[in-house]
C-alpha cells in the first residue's frame, strides 16, 4: 500500500514516527512522511520525507534561548501562546495539504490530533483509508499558556467525530486506549507502544553506580523532586535530554549533572554504566497518569531497572513485570527510599528486566502495526473484487 504519514514534528527526532515508517516500509509498503521543519539533508532509510515548515515566533534561532524572559514578556507569552500555536499549525496544514495533493496514497496515517483534520480531508478527497495515531490522550494533555476551554471542547468534538470515521485508531498504551474507548465509545483502538527493538543487553553492573533521567528537561517531569532526592542519597544523578530552555534557565539542578541530548546508543551506554533509570513525571494531568514514556522502554532496552512515579499506567507495567520500584509523585523522601530499595533488590530487578525484554520490545508492537495494515490491504482487495 502507498502510505502518506502526517506529523507536525521534524521527524528526525520523532522516534515513534521513524520506527513506524521504517517498519511499514520493511513490510513492503511505500511510505512518505510530511513533517514540519525537517532538517535539510535528512534522508532516512526505507522511506521518504518532505517538510512543510514554519518556525515559532516565540523562539528565534539562537536568540534568548538561555535567559529567562522579563515578567511582562512572560505574561504576553502566556496570553498569546494558544493563538500563536493555532496559527502555526494552520500554516503547516496549508503547506502540507499542497504537498500531499501531488502524491499518490491509499492510506493517510495522521499522527496526533494536530494532523487529524488534514488527514481526514485528504482521505475523503482521495477515497483513501484513514489511520489516526494519537501519541497521547489529547483532552488530558498539559495546556501551555492561558486556558482555552472552548477550544478544548471543540477539539474533543472533532476528535470524537473523525476518530469514529477512521478505519483504525492507534495509541501508545492500554491506559490511553481504555480512556478513548470509554470517552468516545470507539471499539477500533489498537495499542502500539513506544518500545525499542530487542537486543540482548550486556549484564548490568553488580550494583548501581548512579541514576540517569533520560528524557525531555521541562516542567511536569518531577525534576525538582529528583534534585531534592539527590541530596538524600549517595549515588550521583544525571539528567540528559533535550531541554525547554526557558524552563532550564530557572531550574536549579543542585547536585545533579545536566547534559545535552545524546544519540540513542550513547544513552544506552550511560544507562548501563550507571545501572538505574529514573522514569518520572507528574500526576497533575490525566495524560501523565496514562503515559508510558519512551524512557521506560529505553531502560528495558539497556537492561537496567527503573525507579518510577507511582501513577496508573507506569504502575501497571512496572509491577506486572517486576522491573522497578515506585514512589509517590512529589515525594522526595519517598523517591530516595525507592532508590535505596532498588539498590537492595538490584539483582532481582535486573533479572526481571532481562526476562521481560522480549515482551517489552518493538518486535511485539511492530506485529500489531503490520497486522493492522494487512487487514486494511485485505479490505481494499475485497472492495476491488468484481
Amino acid at each position: 500500500m502507498k502510505i502518506l504519514m502526517l506529523v507536525a514534528t521534524n521527524v528526525a527526532n520523532d522516534a515513534r514516527v521513524v520506527r513506524e515508517a521504517a517498519t511499514l516500509a520493511e513490510a513492503g509498503h511505500q511510505v512518505h512522511v510530511i513533517g514540519k521543519d525537517v532538517p535539510e539533508g535528512y534522508r532516512p532509510a526505507g522511506f521518504t520525507v518532505s517538510s512543510a515548515g514554519g518556525r515559532s515566533a516565540f523562539k528565534k534561532d539562537g536568540a534568548g534561548a538561555s535567559r529567562r524572559l522579563p515578567v511582562h514578556l512572560r505574561a504576553a507569552r502566556w496570553l498569546l501562546l494558544p493563538q500563536h500555536r493555532n496559527q502555526v499549525f494552520r500554516s503547516w496544514a496549508r503547506a502540507a495539504y499542497q504537498d500531499a495533493r501531488s502524491r499518490e496514497f491509499d492510506v493517510v496515517h495522521a499522527h496526533d490530533f494536530s494532523t487529524l483534520e488534514l488527514g481526514a480531508r485528504l482521505a475523503d478527497e482521495r477515497g483513501a483509508k484513514l489511520v489516526y495515531d494519537t501519541h497521547e490522550y489529547w483532552p488530558g494533555r498539559p495546556r501551555v499558556g492561558r486556558p482555552t476551554p472552548l477550544q478544548k471542547w471543540r477539539e474533543s468534538r472533532v476528535e470524537q467525530r473523525l476518530g469514529a470515521r477512521a478505519d483504525a485508531v492507534v495509541t501508545v498504551g492500554e491506559g490511553v486506549a481504555e480512556q478513548l474507548r470509554a470517552r468516545y465509545g470507539w471499539s477500533h483502538v489498537r495499542v502500539v507502544r513506544n518500545t525499542f527493538p530487542y537486543a540482548e543487553p550486556p549484564a548490568p553492573p553488580k550494583a548501581p553506580r548512579g541514576l540517569v533521567y533520560a528524557g525531555r528537561l521541562g516542567p511536569y517531569r518531577e525534576l525538582e523532586t529528583i534534585v531534592a532526592a539527590a541530596r538524600l542519597v549517595d549515588l550521583p544523578v544525571t539528567l540528559v535530554g533535550p531541554a525547554d530552555e526557558t524552563y532550564l534557565a530557572g531550574f536549579d539542578p543542585g547536585p545533579a549533572t545536566v547534559r545535552p541530548p545524546l544519540p540513542v546508543a550513547e544513552v544506552d551506554a550511560l544507562l548501563r554504566e550507571n545501572g538505574l533509570a529514573l522514569v518520572t513525571h507528574s500526576n497533575r494531568w490525566i495524560n501523565h497518569r496514562l503515559a508510558l514514556p519512551n524512557k521506560l522502554f529505553h531502560a528495558v532496552k539497556a537492561g537496567v531497572p527503573v525507579v518510577a512515579t507511582d501513577v496508573a499506567e507506569l504502575r501497571r507495567v512496572v509491577t506486572r513485570h517486576g522491573i522497578g520500584v515506585l514512589y509517590r509523585p512529589g515525594d522526595a523522601a519517598g523517591l530516595a527510599a525507592a532508590i535505596r530499595e532498588a539498590c537492595d533488590r538490584y539483582a532481582e530487578l535486573a533479572r526481571n528486566v532481562r526476562d521481560s525484554a522480549r515482551e517489552l520490545s518493538w518486535e511485539k508492537d511492530a506485529a500489531v502495526l503490520t497486522g493492522l495494515y494487512e487487514r486494511l490491504a485485505a479490505d481494499d482487495e475485497k472492495v476491488g473484487d468484481p
